[in-house]
């Protein structure tokens, strides 16, 4: 996609939805970790549903220790992996108490060396929490990016580096919600939404769905 491309696909996701916003619930930067620690593998809309009574009693890494790795399992054990990501919050929780007084610092080094955060959790609380100018890459931005030609890549790293690179910067603290949401709602991973898509001819993808199966639900490209 070249470069007066890439200006208006931006340019119509922003003008459709100028200010969006991510699907997880949080109430600071580390809930806000957890929360995304919690959602691989599993919907925002199932993360949030555990999260709200989890979030209520535990919103800081004190509190969460506090808990015990038992009672925080069973409030995440409908989501995939529960064991194992109940496991990582505490572990996270801990070693945010013992290095850093508690606090989720600015610092996306840090952030990947903890228990169950990799590079896009690290990127989405950068971004969310701290208004960094980064892009997390996730199973949706991934796709788009690969499909429509804005930034293709073999690897999440290698399509990272493309979009930093690519995204203009007046664009950039909000690209990949956009992505997210595009992917998620429009830009589906099965039959694409392309009668419905916002940036189709834009796009580089040379087996576009010219019809809408009768039985799914209109695409929509919306704030959380």
């Amino acid at each position: 996609m070249k470069p007066d491309a890439i200006e208006a696909f931006f340019f119509r996701l922003a003008a459709i939805n100028p200010e969006p916003r991510g699907e997880l619930t949080y109430v600071n930067p580390y809930t806000l970790l957890v929360a995304v620690v919690l959602s691989a593998q599993a919907t925002d809309k199932g993360v949030n549903k555990a999260t709200g009574p989890l979030f209520a009693r535990a919103d800081t890494p004190q509190k969460m220790v506090a808990l015990g790795e038992d009672v925080v399992r069973d409030h995440i054990k409908t989501i995939g992996l529960f064991r194992g990501k109940a496991k990582n919050v505490i572990a996270l929780s801990q070693r945010l108490i013992d290095e850093r007084g508690g606090e989720v610092p600015h610092d996306r080094i840090y952030m990947e060396s903890l228990p169950g955060v990799g590079r896009k959790t690290a990127n989405v609380v950068a971004s969310m929490a701290f208004g960094e100018a980064t892009i997390a890459v996730d199973t949706h931005v991934f796709r788009v990016s690969n499909r429509t030609g804005l930034a293709p890549g073999k690897t999440v790293e290698a399509v990272e580096k493309k979009l930093m690179k690519r995204v203009p910067l007046k664009y950039l603290s909000h690209a990949h919600h956009w992505l997210i949401l595009h992917g998620r709602y429009i830009c589906v991973a099965r039959t694409p939404k392309c009668p419905n898509c916002p940036v189709a001819d834009l796009c580089d993808f040379k087996h576009k769905t010219k019809e809408l199966d009768a039985k799914r639900p209109a695409g929509r490209l919306g704030a959380a």
